[in-house]
This record gives C-alpha cells, structure tokens and sequence, in this order.
C-alpha cells in the first residue's frame, strides 16, 4: 500500500491518544479523579481528530483496524504494567488472530482511500 507518510503519523498519534485515554478509564474511578478524567477527554478527542486526517489517505477499513488491533495490544501492555491483569492464552490468541486480520487487510486487500 502506498500511501503518504503523514498518514502514518497521524494514525500513530490517534492510537497514543487512545491508548492514554482508554488506560484513564480505570483510573478515573468513573470520572471521580480529575487527572484521568482529563486525560480520557483530551486523549479521546485526540485519538478521535488524528484519526480523521489519517483517513484523509487511508481506507476507513485500515485506518480503524490499525487503530483499533494495536490500541488493543499497547492497552494490554500498559495494563498488565499498571493494573497487574495478565493476559491468558485464550486473550493473548483473541489477540493474535485480530493481528492477523489487519495484515490480511493491509497487505492482500486492493481497498483505496477516497
């Protein structure tokens, strides 16, 4: 897929803003604790503006499976360091297999953007 760089970037700065964002819920003790509750609303609205201007050059579909597969990887990540939650082997294959259909779309998909 050839695509302009920038697209990439924008797209890796919508996933840090989720990433934050989603890794604030919990903290947030349902938006009781200030500090995360500013970081779930600015990271969500930055995950949801730079994810706008990364379709400006990507497919909808990639755009969001991208966003969507390695927000899920970097948000296990962080929550295993944060929260102590591990992983099984059912959720470490759930994970493997949503990885595994991002490439099937990346790769094997003639999708263009618009």
């Amino acid at each position: 897929m050839n695509v302009n760089p920038i697209a990439w970037l924008w797209l890796t700065l919508a996933i840090i803003g989720e990433v934050i964002a989603t890794t604030s819920l919990k903290a947030s003790k349902e938006l009781t604790v200030l500090v995360p509750s500013i970081f779930i609303v600015v990271g969500y609205g930055a995950a949801f503006y730079f994810m706008i201007l990364a379709m400006r050059h990507l497919p909808v579909a990639v755009t969001y499976s991208f966003w969507s597969a390695l927000g899920i990887v970097f948000i296990t990540i962080v929550s295993m360091y944060r929260f102590g939650e591990k992983p099984d082997l059912p959720a470490v294959l759930g994970i493997g297999l949503i990885i595994m259909g991002v490439v099937l779309i990346s790769f094997f998909s003639k999708m263009k953007a618009s």
